[in-house]
């Protein structure tokens, strides 16, 4: 989005596009209250408040809105920006939210916002978001592209950030952990020569979030309805602290023939528990 009004995040809107003719089937009281629990107004307040800003400032603004402090462990690991190498920062995701504006926050600033995210496609309607974006929409029609839109990304003169679980986690059995890492990020960082360097970030979700997760999953397979609530969540955390633990870079190196890419991708999800 070139331009941004009052009104950016418009539900009825969303629902038109989505759903077409269908969408005046809708009741009235179930639109109202998908606009409740994505916080429309505030959000759309903030989006007008903000529009001037884009990249790692909007980010950070974010942040301030939300009331949002972070405590960062391991800063020394982060590469010098000017090494002249290009790097892949992966992380978990146990918020789906919070965690991935903190996460840019603190790469961007690092790296004078020469990152970029791999996200779902709602969130280009964000402006200040939409420059660190390559868009993925793992339902339509871009699905047969995310190939593309990936290499392109690693194609590119930027660092990226990933979350390689794809959703945010998930609490099975008590813990709170990642669905199994994809391996995308291991064989596209060797094949570029970009080491990866593990982010773990301390923070989770409502009981509430993480029992419909899990009903979700197991019974309403085509449609993430968990994720109609992570705008809420991220209200729920406002005022909160969270702890990153930035780890050592991994050289691409590492990622030999002894492990398959899908158990490359395993040992570095564990190394990211571990920090």
């Amino acid at each position: 989005m070139d331009s941004i009004t009052k009104k950016t995040i418009d539900i009825e809107k969303v629902l038109k596009q989505k759903m077409g003719k269908k969408a005046r089937w809708v009741p009235g009281f179930m639109v109202n209250w998908l606009k409740r629990i994505a916080h429309e107004d505030q959000c759309n307040q903030f989006l007008w408040d903000s529009r001037d800003l884009k990249g790692t400032p909007w980010l950070e603004a974010c942040l301030q809105f939300l009331d949002t402090k972070l405590e960062v462990i391991g800063m020394e690991n982060l590469p010098a920006k000017d090494d002249g190498k290009l790097y892949t920062f992966v992380s978990n995701h146990p918020m789906g939210g919070i965690d991935g504006v903190a996460l840019g926050s603190i790469i961007g600033k690092q790296y004078d916002d020469r990152f970029r995210y791999l996200v779902n496609d709602l969130l280009m309607n964000l402006p200040g978001l939409a420059p660190l974006c390559i868009p993925i929409n793992k339902t339509g029609k871009q699905s047969r592209q995310f190939p593309a839109m990936v290499e392109s990304g690693f194609q590119s003169d930027y660092h990226m950030l990933m979350f390689p679980a794809g959703l945010c986690s998930r609490r099975r059995h008590g813990e709170i952990r990642d669905l199994p890492w994809k391996k995308t990020f291991v064989s596209k960082s060797v094949e570029y020569h970009r080491d990866v360097v593990p982010i773990h970030f301390g923070g989770c979700n409502s009981n509430f979030f993480y029992r419909l997760s899990n009903i979700s999953d197991r019974m309403v397979k085509k449609v993430n309805i968990a994720m109609l609530f992570l705008v809420d969540e991220m209200f729920k955390n406002t005022g909160n602290t969270f702890t990153v633990k930035i780890g050592k870079p991994i050289p691409w190196q590492t990622f030999d023939k002894s492990k398959t890419p899908a158990q490359w991708a395993e040992y570095v999800q564990n190394k990211v528990y571990e920090l």
